[in-house]
């Protein structure tokens, strides 16, 4: 199952890449909604090869994701590839710079199932998709927003 979403943001290039690299953010983020985060050497910066371990609560149950950062080429583009013990997931993200101060993301997430039980809960999934397509898109769209208003009001966040 694929999703995949664009928005552009009134920022550059850079900055844009730099709030998506802002990879202790998120992990803080993830920690305040349930989750428990740790990057397997958080003593290097994170680069290509950095690897995390999540555990978070999904439909009533606490599950299990090896994420891995396989491309870091600033400020184009990330990508990431998660494992757990049904699904894989490919996260991709890219920047084109449409302007000096306009900037395209274009995110992309694939789960793919890799056991039976995983390939029937992801097709009950299906039934739904657009309103998780929705909420995809709107977690983009949010982001994209945050960022504009920090952009303009630096001392709100």
């Amino acid at each position: 199952m694929k999703f995949s979403t664009r928005e552009d943001i009134e920022a550059p290039a850079e900055e844009v890449f730099a709030a998506l690299s802002d990879f202790e953010g998120f992990e803080r983020a993830a920690l305040r909604r349930g989750a428990e985060v740790t990057r397997n050497d958080p003593t290097v910066p994170v680069a290509r090869g950095a690897v995390w371990n999540l555990r978070f609560p999904l439909r009533g149950k606490m599950r299990r994701l090896l994420c891995e950062m396989t491309e870091y080429d600033a400020p184009r583009a990330m990508r990431f590839a998660g494992q757990s013990t049904g699904y894989t997931a490919q996260l991709d993200m890219a920047l084109l710079a449409l302007s000096k101060s306009r900037t395209r993301i274009a995110v992309e997430l694939e789960i793919r199932p890799r056991t039976l039980p995983a390939r029937l809960l992801l097709q009950s999934v299906r039934l739904s998709k657009a309103s998780y397509a929705r909420r995809f898109e709107a977690r983009v769209q949010k982001f994209a927003i945050d960022l504009e208003l920090k952009r303009l009001k630096p001392g709100l966040f």
